[in-house]
């Protein structure tokens, strides 16, 4: 395993066409959910110029209007130009809605240990979860960076800060390890949208960013940029206003950006536009939650749980955990103890992060917030898969 080399994570604004996409996909989970907790819905969304589309099949009691929801998170997230607004774009939907004859689970928190495991996965698929020491959430340098760069970048747009700046924007975050561990800042890119290309020039705009921007981001952090540090500030000339008038959309396509950045494997399957059953998009909050405490518990520095799922089967077919070497025990001592005080099954899971009823815990939802800036890794959330409240269970005694 290498112990130099460099590192490169990404993140967008919640104004990237998938990112508004995947806001809009979890905001109608949120919107079904806040009706109906026992509520089974899929949506996806993909963005073009001057259209929506929407697809969703669901199980539900709950009367939700898309094209409605679709229109309050465009504008939410800041799109009022011509060519892209919430107003005036075309909505596209294709809905499938499913008989609700077998509709009105009881609450897995009622539920006994006996009904838990009659509840299978419904589909199969392979999840990871990851956590480092590198940043005080337990997740990569990266795309931590990658991330305060992109929230600091919205900030500054919505509070006028900067208002020239449209909703889309990207940053990238280059990192130089040395024995595995975050040494310098090697390169920082900034891309910030702008509503016109004379509005500031891009002198103005490199000596705005850095000031607005970079230097906020990294004035608390450990390690700053130096004079060797490469910044780039749209690097290929201006960007003007972005969004789906530019470039298109799609549910789904940043899981790299909703995980780890990269440094650490993810499951295939997007995240956001899924309701709490669905083992792709829980098991994966499991994995990070089992993860960060194993690293919490100072059992390892580094660990990926991987969790297996086969369809009709309650617990994974399949427990694996990897600290590369930086394990103060066997890896597989650790995942015999991740199996003995961990709940794996898909009810198990929704009944240990209330998952159901997240979306009634704000009026604006849940799982919308979860859309832009990562799933995992959150500060400004109380996610129940952050917690380290596990640590007794599991750490050498």
């Amino acid at each position: 395993m290498k112990e130099d080399f460099m590192f490169t994570s990404e993140s967008v604004t919640e104004g990237h066409p998938d990112k508004l996409c995947d806001q809009i996909s979890d905001a109608i989970v949120d919107r079904f959910l806040q009706q109906d907790p026992y509520s089974t819905v899929i949506a996806e969304c993909a963005v073009s110029t001057a259209i929506v589309f929407v697809a969703a099949r669901f199980r539900s009691k709950a009367t939700v209007d898309f094209a409605t929801v679709a229109r309050e998170v465009i504008s939410g997230v800041g799109y009022e130009h011509h060519a892209f607004n919430g107003r005036t774009c075309s909505i596209v939907t294709s809905l499938a809605e499913l008989p609700i004859a077998d509709h009105g689970l009881r609450d897995e928190l009622d539920l006994s240990e006996q009904e838990l495991e009659r509840i299978p996965a419904r589909n199969q698929v392979t999840v990871f979860g990851f956590a480092c020491n590198q940043t005080p959430s337990l997740i990569p340098l990266p795309i931590w960076l990658a991330h305060k760069l992109a929230r600091q970048l919205t900030l500054v747009r919505v509070k006028s800060t900067l208002p020239y700046l449209a909703p889309d924007g990207k940053t990238q975050v280059g990192i130089e390890y040395r024995k595995r561990r975050p040494y310098r800042i090697h390169s920082l890119t900034v891309i910030a949208s702008q509503n016109r290309p004379s509005e500031p020039d891009l002198k103005k705009l490199m000596e705005d960013i850095r000031e607005a921007v970079i230097g906020p981001v990294f004035a608390d952090e450990p390690i700053r940029p130096d004079d060797q540090t490469r910044i780039f500030v749209n690097p290929d000339g201006p960007f003007i206003v972005g969004g789906p008038s530019i470039h298109s959309g799609l549910t789904g396509r940043k899981n790299a950006i909703d995980t780890y950045g990269e440094y650490s494997r993810h499951s295939g399957s997007a995240l956001s536009g899924k309701d709490p059953t669905r083992i792709d998009r829980i098991g994966a909050y499991m994995a990070r939650y089992a993860a960060k405490n194993v690293v919490a518990a100072g059992l390892a520095e580094e660990c990926e749980v991987q969790l297996s799922y086969s369809i009709g089967l309650s617990r994974p077919v399949s427990v694996q955990v990897q600290t590369f070497g930086t394990g103060r025990i066997p890896d597989a001592e650790i995942a015999s103890r991740l199996e003995n005080h961990f709940d794996f099954r898909p009810a198990g899971i929704i009944r240990a992060f209330r998952l159901r009823h997240l979306s009634s815990t704000a009026k604006d939802g849940f799982y919308r917030k979860l859309a832009a800036y990562g799933h995992v890794g959150r500060t400004d959330m109380d996610l129940p898969w952050e917690r380290t409240d596990r640590l007794t269970d599991i750490q050498i005694t």
